[in-house]
């Protein structure tokens, strides 16, 4: 072998070394960039969309727009549970993916340009946008990116270290590129939803505590900025001229007010009142009664303020009478159940809520996901593992809550609802209900709202021909908000809102991990394998079906555990506007879509 032949062989050698080494050592994880992901199936929008279907990209920019709060305000951090935070204060940040609100669960890139995923989902890698900057111009860095999953998992509400515990390493591999691993391959919606949390600057953070509420104005790279406030009763953004992201088709004919305020008031009725003074200009009401009665006189007559009843596809979730299992009357299933024939929602529907409402009977109301048949065989193979931890009724029966007539008759209802509770040791004794010591079942029904007081007065009187004896609270936001995060209460109005496309969240509302995590969203306090067992499987779902699926067979497991007395739903928001506003021909079907709304320009003449 001549020198030749041997430099041309160690030169080989060295080469396929090289490449060895390179393969060894170069990161796994190499795909196609994509501009957006979806949980299940195609995205609606090609790269380079221009913008949302839903938006006007020729809306106007300018003008004011004023909304009324209910309660007070004493914090600018709404990631922890001290405090009540500022509404409209998700104003001010970005993530690094926003929601198309006319799909199921499909995101596209706002902070981040574009995303590289594993084929299993095991891994996501964001590509930050290099124009994407905080308010005061600092960049937006991967290192900004692992910090606030950092700060939100160990220092903010425990809904974060539930929601994403299932993060097994964050990297920042460049100044603008981030990776995110995770310790499954079968939660696919995680690598969707690491992409919706805002995104905190470090630069800010490290210099403050992040576990105090206050009302130092913080650091965001949103489209709007905290212009001014009045502690506790009012605060106005103002849209950031500098904005870094105005100009992605994300965000083409949103954001269209120059400013947006918030006025606190302490009840809804003194608000209505308010509005119709023309103290503020967009309003959605959620009581039935002041929207069949409220809105009316002249300035209705004359066109000044339009009222609508816009149509949504969203699920309704869950709002009931909420029954605090922690406390030893609720821990029975049998007390739970018998209670729901105490509320006579077809009485009160016909005669507080003039006809208004839905009865709701699932926790996915409103949705493909309700169960409201039998269960098919596909759904029979999904409960069979749990199929000796469930009530019988799962398999046999569609859950409805009980009805009436509506007369105001109950005597059966309520003759059922003795049954039960003799069954579980409590018996009717010279008009008490007492149990083997001789109490008599006594609790408190908490509320926030007085206008709810109308709603529980029926109820309770009901309660009361049971020989329970039931007490009616109502007390301030602060005071209400505290009490629920520590789970200080018997029942409670609530409810538990759902998406099109249920995941990880479910954690947060059912399973026993949560239960006894102060200020976790199981206000219920649910400690229950089965239901541990069915959230797995929908976070698990490799697709669009079998995701449905399992989620009704979740939703047949709670109905049937009776953990809540379900009251009403209705499918279409209810606004009323100053006509000085005007929203886009086009609606999303998944959100009211104020953010599409501008203030039309004003006439000559005007």
């Amino acid at each position: 072998m001549n020198f030749k032949q041997l430099s041309k062989q160690v030169s080989t050698l060295c080469l396929l070394s090289a490449t060895l080494i390179c393969t060894l050592t170069s990161p796994a994880y190499a795909a196609t960039p994509l501009h957006g992901i979806s949980m299940h199936g195609d995205l609606k929008y090609p790269s380079g969309f221009e913008h949302f279907d839903y938006v006007n990209p020729q809306a106007p920019k300018g003008g004011t727009v004023t909304q009324a709060a209910i309660g007070t305000f004493d914090s600018f951090n709404p990631f922890i549970i001290k405090g009540a935070a500022a509404d409209g204060i998700g104003l001010i940040y970005d993530s690094l993916l926003t929601r198309a609100q006319d799909e199921a669960f499909s995101l596209y890139g706002l902070l981040a340009e574009s995303l590289e995923v594993a084929e299993d989902r095991s891994w996501i890698i964001f590509n930050l946008n290099p124009k994407a900057r905080f308010s005061d111009g600092q960049p937006v860095t991967a290192e900004d990116v692992a910090y606030s999953f950092k700060l939100l998992r160990e220092q903010g509400s425990p809904f974060y270290q539930a929601y994403y515990r299932e993060i097994e390493k964050i990297e920042a591999l460049s100044s603008t590129q981030v990776k995110f691993s995770f310790s499954s391959t079968e939660n696919r919606e995680l690598a969707l939803i690491v992409g919706e949390v805002s995104i905190l600057p470090k630069h800010y953070w490290e210099k403050h505590d992040f576990t105090k509420p206050g009302l130092e104005v913080p650091i965001g790279s949103g489209p709007y900025l905290i212009d001014s406030f009045d502690a506790g009763r009012t605060i106005s953004y103002r849209r950031n001229p500098d904005y870094w992201g105005a100009e992605l088709a994300v965000s083409k004919g949103r954001y269209n007010f120059n400013s947006i305020s918030y006025d606190y008031y302490k009840d809804g009725t003194v608000a209505l009142e308010a509005f119709k003074g023309g103290e503020y200009d967009f309003r959605e009401e959620n009581s039935s009664k002041r929207w069949a009665t409220g809105y009316t006189g002249a300035v209705f007559d004359e066109g000044k303020i339009i009222t609508q009843n816009l149509a949504h596809e969203n699920p309704t979730g869950m709002q009931a009478f909420i029954l605090n299992t922690r406390k030893p009357y609720f821990s029975d299933s049998r007390v739970r159940a018998a209670l729901a024939y105490a509320f006579d929602f077809e009485w009160t529907n016909k005669n507080i809520f003039f006809d208004a409402y839905t009865r709701t009977h699932s926790f996915f109301s409103n949705s493909e996901m309700a169960a409201t048949a039998l269960p098919s065989e596909a759904e029979l193979s999904i409960l069979e593992p749990v199929k000796d931890q469930v009530p019988s009724e799962v398999f046999t029966q569609v859950y409805r809550a009980p009805t009436t007539n509506g007369d105001g008759k109950t005597r059966s209802q309520l003759r059922t609802a003795l049954r039960l509770l003799k069954s579980a040791g409590w018996e009717l004794k010279n008009g008490l209900l007492l149990n083997k010591d001789g109490q008599q079942m006594v609790f408190e029904i908490l509320l926030v709202s007085p206008a709810f007081e109308r709603v529980v007065a029926p109820f309770s009187r009901n309660l009361e021909r049971m020989g329970i004896k039931p007490s009616m609270r109502v007390i301030d936001a602060s005071q209400y908000i505290n009490r629920i995060r520590s789970f200080d209460f018997d029942i409670i109005v609530s409810g538990f809102g759902q998406s099109s496309s249920p995941g990880n969240e479910q954690r947060e509302y059912w399973h026993s991990s949560t239960a006894d995590q102060p200020g976790s969203r199981n206000t219920i306090g649910i400690k229950n394998p089965a239901i541990d067992y069915l959230i797995d499987q929908i976070i698990q779902a490799p697709d669009r079906e079998q995701l449905v699926l399992r989620t009704r067979a979740l939703d047949r497991v709670l109905q049937w555990n009776h953990y809540v007395i379900p009251q009403f739903h209705t499918s279409s928001y209810r606004v009323a506007y100053w006509n000085k506003l005007d929203f886009p021909a086009i609606r999303p079907t998944h959100s009211l879509g104020f953010d599409t709304w501008w203030v039309k320009p004003e006439q000559p003449g005007q």
